[in-house]
């Protein structure tokens, strides 16, 4: 998809300076048709009257050499280089430094001199004949043409528009190297991750045996040892059913990331749901000490929801609040609007620093708190939050003030549940 936009874009932008271009071309083929009209006055001007160049021409248009202390072919040759240089003052004087050709030629071409242009091949693409007036068709006796040839001019016309072409090559060229140079980068992390995941999925596949072996160990030994040993074999079973967590974790929040479909949503009455949590963890509270109030709006709470997913959300934060609050109070608030649901954790603890705030919900990242860390983990409980709430097409806020506590805000839309209009 991002290979086709490219390439649509490019061709696009290729297309439109293309046109841009074709208009360029059109409006200095029709100055220089401007300029070289007026050229062509000053032209007729400068021949009119007599002078040392129409005299000169006369006689190398009459082949008449008596009239000077040379050879007829030298007569022609400075004829042509002075009309020649004569033409190019005043085509330049009026803004034209084109390349040209010409020709003077009587109307039955009985009197003929030309310019000495190598390049006579060249295909020409336009074409300026001009009727003298006053004293060289006089002293012919004949109508007297002076035609204007020019070649190569859509070269000259881009020469002209250099202002206009080559920034928008270079600006071109630019974007295909940026893009291109983007999408490098995009593919190849995307290859790190894959790989990345991949490797941690197949650690992770890899550690469930031996947990599995150690805690099923734990518990043969549990039935066997003396009541000495029991508490030595709890812990074990407690380390282990926290790596077992960990794990279970680790793959939930890679399905997630892989598969869009990863989570199927039922419509719901979440109502019940929150109750058990609430209570549930009221009683984890009560065995540590620490305060836990919950206040909910009156249900029902309709929603598109994986129950188990959000209620793992909802433990997520109120762990963190029981983990990091440092043994304050512990705040549940649930509020039904109009159109959403909204679930606000506060406790009472330290708060976050406002530099950490924006990358708490960054896979693996935990804040830093020095050498020493009072609570273990592993920076994914926060990724799994905000990925579970954007795919039930929520949204998670956090408010923090250092000393003063820390709030997370879900806000999730309702859904029409058993025909009521919410």
């Amino acid at each position: 998809m991002f290979i086709g936009l490219f390439l649509v874009s490019i061709i696009g932008l290729a297309v439109v300076q293309y046109q841009y271009l074709r208009i360029g071309l059109s409006l200095a083929r029709v100055q220089f048709g401007e300029h070289i009209a007026q050229a062509g006055e000053d032209i007729k001007k400068g021949l009119y009257s007599k002078s040392q160049l129409t005299y000169l021409l006369e006689g190398a248009l009459e082949k008449d050499s008596t009239r000077f202390n040379t050879g007829l072919e030298h007569m022609t040759t400075a004829s042509r280089y002075y009309l020649e240089d004569f033409i190019r003052e005043k085509l330049i004087d009026n803004r034209i430094d084109a390349d040209f050709r010409f020709s003077l030629m009587s109307r039955d071409s009985s009197f003929y001199l030309s310019s000495s242009a190598a390049d006579r091949s060249a295909v020409t693409e336009l074409t300026y004949p001009l009727e003298l007036q006053g004293y060289l068709p006089a002293q012919l006796g004949e109508q007297v043409i002076l035609q204007l040839q020019f070649a190569h001019l859509t070269g000259y016309f881009l020469q002209q528009l250099n202002g206009l072409t080559l920034p928008s090559i270079l600006f071109l060229t630019g974007i295909l190297i940026a893009v291109i140079w983007v999408l490098r980068t995009f593919y190849w992390q995307q290859r790190v991750l894959t790989t990345t995941h991949e490797f941690i999925n197949n650690l992770i596949h890899e550690l469930r045996t031996p947990v599995f072996s150690i805690s099923l160990a734990a518990k043969i030994l549990r039935e066997r040892v003396a009541d000495k040993e029991q508490e030595l074999i709890e812990n074990m079973l407690q380390q282990t059913g926290r790596i077992s967590n960990h794990i279970d974790k680790v793959l939930e929040l890679g399905a997630l990331e892989r598969a869009k479909s990863a989570i199927l949503l039922e419509q719901t009455d979440f109502r019940p749901n929150l109750i058990k949590v609430c209570e549930q963890f009221e009683q984890l509270c009560a065995l540590e000490g620490i305060a836990f109030h919950y206040k909910l709006d009156a249900g029902p709470f309709p929603l598109d929801v994986s129950e188990f997913h959000m209620e793992n959300v909802l433990n997520n934060l109120l762990d963190n609040a029981r983990k990091y609050g440092q043994g304050s109070e512990i705040n549940l608030q649930v509020i039904k609007t109009a159109k959403f649901l909204e679930m606000v954790v506060r406790d009472n603890g330290p708060g976050i620093p406002d530099s950490e705030r924006e990358k708490i919900f960054t896979k693996y990242y935990r804040i830093n708190t020095g050498n020493r860390q009072d609570v273990r983990g592993y920076g994914l409980g926060l990724s799994y939050v905000k990925t579970v709430v954007e795919r039930h097409k929520g949204r998670i806020f956090v408010t923090s003030e250092a000393k003063s506590g820390t709030s997370f805000t879900l806000k999730l839309p309702l859904a029409n549940y058993d025909n009521e209009s919410v």
